[in-house]
């Protein structure tokens, strides 16, 4: 949902999550593709989502980057950092038998970059509110 908020709003952060998630799980798609230049990524579109985002947007306007501020795009990376050719190929690829579908957001989580790795904070289901075991560290 956020690029980069500072560490100092985490606390307020997860506690804001914790809020959040007591909410329904969002209804979702998948509606199409984008291209990211040097990537490929699925279009997701959620107004519930988007409603969890605009909440946290507001709670966290005097924080936020110049790239926080502009609109948000939800969607899920496919590829990154790649080639452009090889990005169009995959593009190309993708919407040869792209159909839009569901998707499940079971939770939301949050993450700590340590330059490389990222480190697990914490995550929270939809529907209850409560902790669920973050995925573990991962680096990208």
């Amino acid at each position: 949902m956020f690029h980069h908020l500072a560490p100092a709003l985490e606390t307020e952060l997860c506690a804001r999550l914790k809020i959040l998630t007591k909410s329904p799980t969002p209804k979702a798609r998948i509606t199409g593709l984008i291209n990211l230049g040097g990537g490929v990524a699925y279009r997701v579109m959620s107004p519930d989502l988007e409603a969890c985002r605009d909440s946290l947007a507001e709670a966290f306007e005097a924080h936020l980057t110049p790239q926080d501020r502009a609109p948000w795009r939800p969607h899920i990376t496919v590829q990154n950092k790649a080639k452009a050719e090889d990005a169009k190929k995959l593009l190309a690829h993708l919407s040869a038998n792209f159909v839009e579908r569901p998707l499940v957001i079971s939770g939301l989580a949050v993450f700590r970059y340590l330059n490389g790795p990222w480190e697990a904070v914490g995550a929270w289901r939809f529907g209850q509110g409560h902790a669920m075991q973050p995925p573990t560290a991962f680096r990208c």
